[in-house]
């Protein structure tokens, strides 16, 4: 079989370059793209001399060079070896792809010596980590290791079962001399092809200050310098508030909590390991960072291999060989990744005899594995990497866990091994040099995504993993600063400013949330084509490896192993079933950030120790016992005053927090998310009608801000507004307490009632201050008065709070939505004050003169109502303007009725107090009219308005006409000022819109009709003289008359006012009929009224059906034995009224009736003809005859008598009809 070409030409590895090399049919995929280079370019080569001896040491030797990077002293053996954190290094500067993008993380070094194991017999000894999907390979000697734990006594544990492993003892192997002869003049070789004079200049050690290598000589002792303690703080997270900041985290208002290096090398960032990073070994040493892409595999590799230019390619690779020693496989595969790594088209060699040059030759990368002696396939080269990543993917599934893999030499085993598991079983965790670089590695790939401003909801579930892992590895004593900084993190997940829409796409709900990835599941084993890696079968001391491939030969079958768990793209984010559990999570992780905060700050002696568990005492009085309003303005006042000093950079903390430290700028973000969740948990809970629980709340987000405001130098805008709406939320809780009184016991329960967590949360705000600034807001009072004041006094402070702050016009909103609320709940207060004047209105009976304390109330009341008003009209509410200005008429009715005299009624008259109120409150009600406009802009308002208006005119008129001031006005003044009031009373009194209240106002109608006429009938029987004046008013009176028996008729459940109205008709006939002389027309006038009687019918008839009614009701009654009462006013009929009516139409009928037949009779002698009068006669003599039989019947029932009077009045009602050429009117 035909060994596939390599990669071909490619061209010279700049930054992001990329290359596709051209390549057969079988040959693998290679690209490459340099991410980061601190080489300077390429410069041509020096071609030695034949015969140049490579023993002697060329002028430059060993001399720093930026052209050979650490390579020229590297291979000598003298510099520090890769350091055990290399890939963390590289990870840090390249975050964007850790977890996402790429599968390995790792130097070019530990990728060969992967790829090389089913050819080499030498030991393979790797630390493997996951975070993501990414793995981090890293080179763990453990030869150095052991050395370091004779010294320190750390590891121990690993290396007494490493001895047992190997069942041998340790001991470290000595290089032989032919190793650093052959180290030496290959070193001296590539100092001598930087310049071939042999005399070549020193480079300044400044043109590359990156590179710091050690001066040779060190030896071993460099290399195990490169591992740090296995346990070191990084200084920048002392926790000493005073030791040095450097490193520490910025914190904006948004959570921007540990600046992430997105592009590498960015010197002006501040990163938040800085010294840590250094002191951890954690630096990307590597001359050049190269995104390698082999087959489907993504890795980030780094390189520091010498690149020349010079040959027939813009970039080649040098390399020297003894012409005595053919090249092996191992070195073939060796040169061929170099430059497949680093997109290097063509590799030169050098042949030297005993370091003598003798020749040199070029070879195409694509031809390498062709080379003799060194034949090998790439597609095998291919599987092997597949197959171990594939390995290592199903294996190393704990995030934040070291895995070891570990072949020794000579062995075909490869054992995968879990250090921290082992750890954790022998010794404390933090033993593992590597807990603190992936932990903040975890940290930073989260922060990254944090960061992202388009990062999408989906992807929370994976940071949430990554800060839980990171979490699990930290201990807080020593890392205050990262835990508060992933606690505070875990909780910006959580949008709490928006209700929470669970989405299957976004937030899976399947699956563990809390492991990471495939944590929880059992390792599946995997069938046996694809290879085991179950360990049965082998010695007891290997039932500690997590898994084994049993032969290297495997490696090299196409898809031996495969990943048994897919790492999932992202992870499951907890479901939260409504906003209190979602709140409830933020503040448990917002509770570990203070308590990491807190434990960092070194004042606990300082400070009373409390028990979290038991609550904190409170240094306030009650409410209710100190001064009600009036200690309530004071408190108010201290508030303001306090708010003012914002202004001035006032700040200071209890706890002796230094401003701009860590903790400082943590606490306040961490206090700021508290105090939001706990305004969220109040809206919730404002929501289902849990008022006592929403001020429980309310009073713990206040408390928060408190203690932001102790700390916060100057108050950023957004949080001012967050105040005003935690002030504005609160001042709705407490009118919503006073509306809600009767539930008071219960509201009280759930106020009291307080969870440990909250506690340990407050416990943590009372180190910064005593949180008693808003104690005035948020007490839960038991009077009312005091609480509607309090929600005033809120939504005071957020408007204040708004103006002081300038806020108003950034938040037009927020502004609105105070002020209609400050017009609400002062027309609420004017409302509850103008009530209380009503009520020592009505118990005033003995005391003649309005009271002090009714003057008092209605001047708060008005004020209230005044400034309410002022509110709406400043934000152009005109609906709610003219509701507050209907209620100010309304007080002023209320100012006019307790205004009327008290003596007896027969002294009674109208007084100018009132007559001046009820004008005033007709002013008010015109001033709500303008304020709406039109009907159209609110019409029930509108309808409600107009019809208070009326009323007002209906009931000025009904005094002034009832109780005439007759001591101060003419009698005619008095009238034309009924007649005025009515008038208006009746434009205000819309009769034809069809409404709920339609009824109501054709009552209203009538009644003003039948009072106008019944005044006009008045002053035609007492006014003496003027003819004209005396028909105008016979005329009017007549009018409205008719108009008001128009209205009754029309409304089918006023037959008594009917009645009246009908009856006084009759009068007002009677009255007529005596002025008249001739018989003809008293006759007229008779059979008028006689009609007028007729017409009385369905009044009588409405009153016998109700009658009926009753009737029956009382014998089902009475026929219950269970239910024997009655009650007469069930039909709403008053009986007396109608006895009263009925004995005055049975007088005024009879009266009529008489008269008739006298007049019938001397007009029947003086013509002694018969006609239809004589006919009429003869009828009225039977009705009357009947009539009087009836009422001298005093045994008859009520229901009775009305039989009888519809009886009478259809008899009547045929005679009229029968007499058609009778002396008979029909009255309009």
């Amino acid at each position: 079989m035909a060994e596939p070409r390599g990669p071909g030409s490619a061209a010279a590895p700049r930054g992001g370059d990329t290359e596709e090399p051209k390549q057969g049919s079988l040959a693998v995929k290679s690209s490459a793209v340099v991410k980061y280079s601190s080489a300077p370019p390429q410069a041509a080569f020096a071609r030695l001399q034949e015969k140049t001896d490579l023993k002697l040491p060329p002028a430059n030797w060993l001399r720093e060079s930026a052209r050979l990077g650490p390579a020229g002293t590297a291979v000598l053996g003298s510099s520090k070896k890769s350091t055990p954190f290399s890939s963390f290094g590289m990870a840090y500067d390249f975050i964007d792809s850790i977890g996402n993008d790429v599968d390995v993380v790792s130097d070019s070094e530990n990728i060969k010596k992967l790829l090389k194991i089913p050819y080499s017999k030498s030991h393979v000894s790797m630390a493997v980590h996951r975070i993501g999907r990414t793995l981090l390979l890293d080179e763990l000697d453990i030869q150095e290791l052991f050395m370091r734990s004779s010294q320190t006594g750390d590891w121990t544990w690993l290396k007494e079962f490493y001895q047992r492993l190997i069942d041998q003892k340790w001991q470290r192997k000595k290089k032989s001399k032919e190793h650093w002869y052959q180290k030496a003049i290959l070193s001296k070789f590539l100092y001598y092809s930087i310049n071939g004079d042999g005399a070549a200049q020193p480079v300044p050690s400044s043109s590359k200050q990156h590179q710091e290598g050690p001066v040779p000589g060190e030896g071993d002792e460099a290399g195990r310098a490169s591992w740090p303690a296995p346990f070191e703080m990084p200084s920048s997270l002392s926790e000493d508030p005073g030791a040095s900041n450097q490193g520490s985290v910025p914190l904006e208002p948004s959570y921007i909590v540990g600046h992430v290096a997105s592009a590498p090398k960015e010197q002006n960032l501040t990163t938040l390991f800085n010294d840590g990073e250094n002191s951890q070994g954690l630096k990307n040493d590597f001359v050049r960072n190269i995104l390698w892409t082999f087959e489907d595999i993504h890795m980030l590799v780094g390189s520091n291999m010498p690149i020349f230019g010079g040959g027939r390619y813009p970039a080649v690779s040098l390399r020297l060989r003894d012409n005595n020693k053919p090249i092996n496989v191992l070195t073939g595969i060796d040169y061929w990744l170099d430059n497949l790594i680093c997109n290097v088209p063509e590799l030169v060699m050098c042949f030297h005899v005993n370091g003598i040059v003798q020749k040199y030759e070029m070879i195409k990368t694509e031809d390498i594995p062709n080379l003799e002696n060194s034949n090998f396939s790439t597609k095998v080269i291919k599987d092997i990497a597949q197959n171990i990543l594939s390995f290592l993917k199903s294996n190393c599934t704990k995030e934040g866990h070291t895995y070891w893999l570990f072949k020794a030499s000579g062995s075909d085993i490869v054992k995968l091994y879990d250090l921290t598991t082992l750890c954790e079983e022998t010794e404390d965790k933090y033993q593992n040099p590597f807990t603190m670089p992936v932990a903040i590695l975890l940290y930073k790939v989260a922060c990254n995504m944090m960061l992202k401003k388009n990062q999408n909801k989906k992807h929370y579930g994976t940071i949430r993993t990554l800060l839980l892992n990171c979490l699990k590895l930290l201990d807080n004593g020593r890392h205050p600063q990262i835990i508060a900084s992933a606690n505070y993190m875990l909780s910006e997940l959580f949008q709490l400013d928006e209700p929470k829409k669970e989405d299957s796409t976004d937030f899976p709900i399947n699956g563990n949330s809390d492991e990471s990835y495939s944590e929880e599941e059992e390792e599946m084993p995997d069938s046996d084509e694809n290879g085991s890696y179950s360990n049965s079968s082998d010695p007891p001391d290997d039932n500690k490896a997590v898994a084994i491939i049993k032969s290297v030969g495997e490696l090299s079958v196409p898809e031996k192993y495969k990943s048994v768990h897919r790492i999932r793209p992202s992870c499951t984010f907890p479901v939260c079933h409504g906003t209190e559990e979602r709140c409830r999570l933020v503040l448990s992780y917002v509770l570990e950030g203070l308590k990491s905060v807190d434990s960092s700050v070194k004042k606990e002696s300082d400070l009373p120790a409390a028990d979290p568990s038991t609550p904190i005492p409170l240094k306030y009085e009650d409410e209710s016992t100190s001064g009600g309003p009036e200690c309530l303005e004071k408190q108010m006042a201290l508030f303001l005053d306090k708010m003012g000093s914002f202004q001035k950079g006032k700040h200071s903390s209890q706890s002796g927090m230094i401003p701009g430290s860590w903790q400082y700028k943590m606490k306040l973000q961490l206090i700021l998310k508290s105090s939001k969740a706990y305004y969220v948990l109040s809206d919730a809970a404002m929501i289902l009608q849990k008022y006592g629980r929403a001020l429980r709340y309310i009073k713990l987000a206040l408390q928060c801000h408190d203690t932001y405001c102790c700390l916060c130098a100057s108050m950023l805008p957004e949080v001012l507004v967050f105040l005003c709406q935690c002030l504005t939320l609160c001042g709705d809780i407490q009118l919503m307490l006073a509306q809600n009184a009767n539930n008071r016991a219960a509201y009280l329960e759930e106020y009291n009632y307080q969870t440990k967590e909250d506690q340990e949360i407050l416990h943590s705000l009372h180190r910064e201050s005593s949180c008693q600034v808003f104690a005035w807001a948020t007490d839960l009072s038991t009077d009312l008065e005091c609480q509607l004041s309090v929600s005033c006094k809120c939504y005071e402070a957020a408007y204040e709070i708004l103006l002081f702050s300038n806020l108003k016009k950034q938040n037009p909103e927020q502004h609105v939505q105070v002020l209609k609320r400050m017009g609400n709940i002062r027309n609420e207060i004017g409302v509850f004050y103008m009530n209380q004047a009503a009520a020592v209105q009505t118990e005033r009976v003995v005391s003649k003169n309005v009271s002090t304390t009714e003057q008092q109330l209605w001047k708060k009341s008005f004020s209230c109502f005044e400034k309410g008003i002022q509110n709406f009209e400043s934000i152009d509410d005109a609906t709610n303007a003219a509701l507050l200005l209907c209620n100010t008429g309304r007080l002023m009715r209320i100012c006019a009725q307790a205004h009327c005299a008290t003596e007896g009624d027969f002294k009674r008259e109208f007084s100018p107090e009132e007559a001046l109120y009820y004008n005033k409150a007709i002013d008010y009600y015109l001033r709500a009219l303008r304020s709406l406009g039109k009907r159209d802009v609110h019409p029930a308002v509108w309808d409600s308005v107009n019809w208070e208006l009326s009323t007002t005119y209906f009931t000025m008129a009904t005094l002034q006409q009832d109780y005439a001031p007759l001591s101060r006005k003419a009698q005619e003044q008095i009238e034309k000022e009924v007649s005025e009031a009515m008038m208006k009373s009746l434009k205000y009194c819309d009769v034809d819109t069809v409404s709920p209240r339609q009824p109501l106002c054709q009552y209203r109608a009538a009644t003003i009709h039948h009072r106008l006429a019944s005044m006009y009938h008045s002053c035609l029987r007492n006014q003496v003289g003027d003819e004209h004046l005396r028909k105008q008013h016979r005329v009017l009176a007549d009018l409205h008359y008719s108009k008001a028996v128009r209205l009754f008729q029309l409304l089918k459940d006023a037959p008594c006012e009917f009645l009246r109205v009908q009856l006084e008709r009759v009068a007002f006939a009677e009255f007529q009929m005596a002025s008249q002389n001739s018989s003809a027309g008293k006759l007229k006038t008779l059979f008028g009224a006689l009609d007028i009687m007729v017409k009385t019918k369905c009044a009588f008839q409405l009153i016998r059906k109700e009658l009926a009614a009753e009737s029956e009701q009382m014998s089902k009654d009475e026929s219950n034995t269970e239910n024997t009462s009655t009650n007469d006013s069930s039909t709403g009929l008053n009986k007396e009224e109608v006895l009263k009516l009925l004995s005055i139409f049975e007088s005024r009928m009879s009266f009529l009736l008489l008269q008739s037949i006298k007049l019938l009779t001397s007009t029947k002698k003086k013509s002694g003809a018969i006609s239809e009068e004589e006919i009429t006669l003869k009828t009225n003599k039977q009705i009357y005859s009947l009539l009087l039989r009836a009422t001298a019947n005093k045994s008859m029932t009520l229901l009775e008598r009305i039989e009888v009077i519809l009886n009478l009045l259809e008899q009547l009602a045929q005679s009229s009809e029968a007499a058609t050429g009778g002396v008979h009117i029909t009255p309009s």
